[in-house]
C-alpha cells in the first residue's frame, strides 16, 4: 500500500472509527447498568407485591385485617423511597453516560481538526 493510501486508512480509523468503537463500548456498558437497574427494580417491585399479597391471605380477623393494612402503609412507603432510589440511579447512569459521550465527542472533534490541519 503506498504511503498516501496507508495515511489516510490511519487517519479514517483515527477520526472515525475508533471514536465509534469507544462510543458504541460506552453505550453498551450503559445499556448495561440501566437494564440491570430495571430488572433489580422489577424484581424489588414483584417482591414487595407477592409479600403484600401474602399478608392479606393472612386475613381472618379484624386484629389480622388491622396488621394488614398497617403492612400495607409500611409497603407503600417503602415502595415509594425504592422508586425514588431506583430513579436517582437511572439518573445518575444517564447522567454519566452523557458527560462520557461529550467528551468523548469533544476529543474526537479535536481530533478531526487536527488531522485536517495536517
Amino acid at each position: 500500500m503506498n504511503k498516501a493510501a496507508e495515511k489516510s486508512t490511519q487517519q479514517f480509523e483515527s477520526v472515525f472509527v475508533s471514536p465509534m468503537r469507544s462510543y458504541t463500548l460506552a453505550a453498551l456498558d450503559y445499556y448495561q447498568q440501566v437494564v440491570s437497574a430495571q430488572m433489580d427494580a422489577a424484581r424489588s417491585y414483584s417482591d414487595m407485591a407477592i409479600a403484600q399479597a401474602r399478608t392479606w391471605l393472612d386475613v381472618k380477623d379484624a386484629d389480622s385485617f388491622k396488621k394488614a393494612m398497617e403492612s400495607q402503609q409500611k409497603t407503600a412507603s417503602d415502595l415509594m423511597e425504592r422508586m425514588k432510589g431506583d430513579s436517582e440511579k437511572v439518573t445518575a447512569i444517564s447522567q454519566n453516560f452523557m458527560q462520557e459521550s461529550q467528551k468523548m465527542a469533544e476529543e474526537t472533534t479535536k481530533k478531526a481538526v487536527e488531522t485536517a490541519k495536517q
